[in-house]
């Protein structure tokens, strides 16, 4: 089933907060013609600061609008066993007796590390179902480690019940529920001020900044990221890790310029970013790269070509994106991302044979992300209701349920 229209959403929220569509625009600071051409369908998309302008006029949250794709299928109903086991690992039942610590004797940091980075795995592969079943275990075995030994071994069990907890809050920010992934980052941010990672608060933090600016909540993201960013920058910008870690928080804050409409200054960021990228070719690699901040000189090219599309330059953004290299620990999530936008720009330039090449390739990497992703559908809508239909359209029509 196609995915609902972004204009019947909006008039559908616009409707339960008793607005017409000039109190929308009044209260948004958009132009009303704007959210009359998305209600009548004859616009499909938009910008994404007024998309955020939108949110905050409805008082709705970025994903009422426009979501990621959700790791399970939305129903209406009551949530699935599989999220119920995982907002119970996260917030263990109040004012029960502790759990006895049985199996802590097979449990080492070193273990603990590896279930952890396998779950992180399959979080940037997008495997959400999988990892909602291992997530639960994986929190039980890190809050496990963090209770027992010596001093120096519960800091080493709170390092890693901050990264499973953090892994919580992402997935949880993935399945549209940010209330639950600010609950899990809250936890996490705790439990990193015990360990003795010096580095793992401010990665919480980006997390957090994240979270916020799925709702809307952009200028507290970006005071977060610039004060975590700062804090980096003075004492951990010689080892990788600091680098990755420092280079995040910058792609965040200037992820949250650019949603507020303030794309220079976020692409002047960007730009430092990137140099800052090329520092990690001569400092020794992380131990193990998997949960530490996702930061390459890939990941910020990749950001770059979503904030140029966003901005409406899509010409800007085939230029940063032709001849991109990728390097082999991107994530198959980015890789995905870059191939809808590069797909976006073509639509936007009127090259519609180019967005249906780029949309067969993204179909054959993650079709079943390529199936529930309102950007795709909204693409391949503008595709078919456009003045030429080139071979190929129809079938991806057909898949995503838009054709006539």
């Amino acid at each position: 089933m196609a995915a609902e229209h972004l204009g019947d959403r909006i008039a559908r929220l616009r409707r339960r907060a008793a607005l017409t569509q000039e109190g929308l625009a009044e209260k948004a600071g958009v132009s009303v013609d704007v959210v009359r051409r998305l209600e009548q369908h004859r616009k499909h998309s938009a910008r994404l600061p007024t998309l955020h302008s939108l949110a905050h006029g409805l008082g709705v949250e970025l994903t009422a609008l426009l979501g990621d794709p959700p790791g399970v299928p939305s129903s209406g109903e009551a949530d699935p066993p599989q999220l119920v086991a995982v907002r119970r690992a996260i917030m263990p039942p109040l004012f029960a007796p502790p759990a006895e610590p049985a199996g802590v004797e097979r449990l080492s940091p070193a273990l603990v590390r590896a279930e952890l980075a396998d779950a992180w795995t399959l979080y940037h592969a997008a495997e959400f179902g999988r990892l909602m079943d291992v997530l639960p275990g994986v929190i039980a075995d890190a809050r496990l480690l963090s209770a027992a030994g010596s001093a120096e071994q519960r800091a080493s069990g709170q390092a890693a019940l901050g990264k499973a907890l953090q892994l919580g809050g992402h997935l949880a920010v993935r399945l549209g529920k940010t209330d639950l992934a600010l609950s899990a980052l809250e936890r996490a941010h705790a439990a990193a001020g015990q360990s003795a990672d010096p580095l793992l608060p401010a990665m919480v933090a980006n997390s957090v900044a994240w979270a916020y600016q799925r709702q809307a909540r952009l200028d507290d993201a970006r005071t977060l990221a610039v004060h975590a960013a700062d804090a980096v920058e003075r004492e951990h910008t010689g080892t990788a890790e600091g680098v990755r870690v420092w280079g995040g928080l910058l792609m965040s804050a200037a992820t949250s310029y650019a949603r507020s409409d303030d794309y220079e200054t976020a692409n002047v960021m960007m730009v430092e970013a990137e140099k800052a990228a090329g520092r990690l070719a001569h400092l020794p690699p992380p131990t193990d790269g998997r949960l530490v901040s996702v930061f390459s000189r890939s990941s910020v090219r990749i950001e770059r070509v979503r904030l140029a599309v966003q901005h409406e330059r899509p010409e800007e953004a085939l230029a940063l994106a032709k001849g991109m290299r990728l390097s082999r620990d991107t994530p198959p999530s980015w890789r995905t991302w870059l191939l809808l936008d590069v797909a976006r720009a073509h639509t936007d330039l009127g090259d519609a044979a180019g967005a249906v090449r780029v949309l067969h390739g993204l179909r054959r990497t993650a079709p079943a992300w390529m199936r529930h992703h309102t950007l795709a559908v909204a693409v391949v809508r503008d595709l078919w209701n456009g003045p030429v239909r080139p071979p190929g359209l129809r079938r991806l029509a057909e898949y995503l349920s838009v054709a006539d």
